[in-house]
């Protein structure tokens, strides 16, 4: 294999791993099959299950191939802005570790960053082993509005009604997969590290486009989502995440939360359902 050259590097994809099970050695692989002229930052939370150490070994002569560690589990995002510290591309493929992509979705993601005008990011459709796909992939903002049309399953959503299978743009598209430029990136300063989990994918898209870019959907590109692997073993640490994300979100973005008595409501509504969720999570691990 000839010797890695950073400054030929276009693509970095960056995989964060915590605990994440034998699915991130099939993500691994199928980034290191694509053609196109990459490298593969994967950077571990602190896992405690061997295998990105054991990756690393199978891969040691993959100049292409790089393991960063930390030493606790630092979040989603910071561990993307610290591997993004030390990569050589001008665009970014933030990677879930439990995706699956190939050399034609990941070309034509790179075809759409690069002929759609003002293209900041781009999201592919991910779907589960039967091909369904999620409707994360397809956001609007979640203000207060949307969230609770959502909750009670009514008609103006945060979710779309369905998945186009052309470019669209996008309000938000799931952090399981996202495409975006370095230099966008950058700009923004990267994820808010004050999201530890969940919710830092929507505040990152609302960023790229109030600073003038556009979050473009790729709907013909689909990729199989694992969903969760690193979650199922601590649904009520994920969950807790998740809901403290969503709270941070609503601070940050949504102009009701200026009215202190609907944020007092809103405050209350995310935290009661978090607490009603865990009898539900701890009965399915325990059953498992």
């Amino acid at each position: 294999m000839p010797a890695f050259d950073p400054s030929h590097t276009q693509l970095s994809v960056i995989i964060v791993s915590a605990d994440s099970g034998p699915s991130l050695r099939d993500c691994v692989k199928s980034v290191l099959a694509c053609t196109v002229p990459l490298e593969l930052l994967l950077i571990d939370n602190a896992s405690s299950d061997g295998i990105p150490q054991a990756i690393a070994r199978a891969r040691e002569n993959d100049a292409r191939f790089k393991v960063i560690y930390n030493h606790a589990n630092l979040g989603f995002g910071p561990a993307v802005n610290r591997a993004v510290s030390q990569a050589h591309g001008d665009v970014l493929l933030i990677l879930n570790p439990d995706c699956l992509i190939d050399d034609a979705s990941l070309r034509r993601l790179l075809d759409v960053l690069a002929t759609e005008h003002k293209a900041g990011l781009v999201g592919a459709v991910v779907c589960d082993a039967q091909g369904v796909p999620d409707p994360a992939s397809f956001r609007r903002d979640p203000v207060l509005g949307r969230a609770l049309a959502t909750l009670f399953k009514r008609s103006g959503g945060v979710n779309a009604h369905s998945i186009p299978d052309h470019v669209v743009d996008a309000e938000a598209v799931s952090g399981a997969v996202m495409l975006i430029r370095d230099h966008v990136f950058e700009t923004l300063h990267g994820f808010d590290e004050k999201y530890f989990l969940h919710c830092e994918d929507l505040d990152l898209c609302r960023r790229v486009r109030d600073a003038g870019w556009r979050v473009l959907l790729a709907g013909d590109v689909r990729v199989l989502h694992g969903k969760g692997g690193s979650s199922k073993h601590r649904p009520v640490f994920v969950s807790y995440h998740k809901h403290r994300g969503m709270w941070r979100w609503f601070r940050k973005f949504d102009p009701s939360a200026r009215n202190p008595l609907l944020a007092t409501v809103v405050w209350t509504g995310i935290w009661l359902r978090f607490l009603l969720k865990i009898p539900g999570q701890w009965l399915r691990m325990m059953t498992r």
